[in-house]
């Protein structure tokens, strides 16, 4: 089974690649880095529970409201309107309703699958902060001696300019 997924995100990257994709996707390392994590944000975060959609407002904010209220201002006139409006304009304009809350069912998901890779790559470049502060400070906690050498030497950039791995 990992072979097929391999082999389909192999098919990907190179279809990508002939499309235009971005050129840092001709390394095979990066494409997996950047799957592994738009995965993660989108199969394993709980999209109720996300930090920017909080930030900017809750639900209010960040939520395509669907649901159609019908109110009016004025105080004599505004029963009559507001009877039109559900009895004559919305049963003539249903269609359009019911088209367009697909696609807004649609954008909705899309903003909070994006809301969770927002969060998700804020959360990597935070630890990545934190990474090298601490290789700033001659220590990261739980790295390996080998592996702080490594970091060292090279670091992340070091290992994605060298040809042998």
């Amino acid at each position: 089974m990992r072979n097929i997924e391999d082999d389909v995100r192999r098919a990907r990257r190179k279809r990508l690649l002939a499309h235009g994709a971005a050129s840092e996707y001709g390394d095979p390392r990066i494409y997996a880095s950047v799957d592994r994590i738009l995965r993660r944000a989108i199969e394993a975060r709980d999209h109720e529970a996300l930090l920017l959609p909080e930030l900017i407002g809750g639900d209010d904010g960040s939520r395509l409201t669907t649901h159609l209220r019908f109110a009016s201002h004025r105080s004599v006139l505004g029963p009559t309107i507001v009877f039109a409006k559900r009895r004559i304009l919305l049963p003539a304009m249903r269609w359009l309703y019911e088209y367009s809350l697909n696609n807004f069912r649609r954008q909705d998901r899309l903003n909070l699958i994006l809301f969770a890779c927002i969060e998700e790559l804020a959360i990597e470049n935070a630890a990545l902060r934190l990474r090298i502060a601490g290789l700033q400070d001659g220590r990261i906690a739980g790295t390996p001696d080998s592996e702080m050498a490594e970091l060292q030497d090279g670091g992340i950039a070091g290992k994605h300019d060298r040809k042998d791995g």
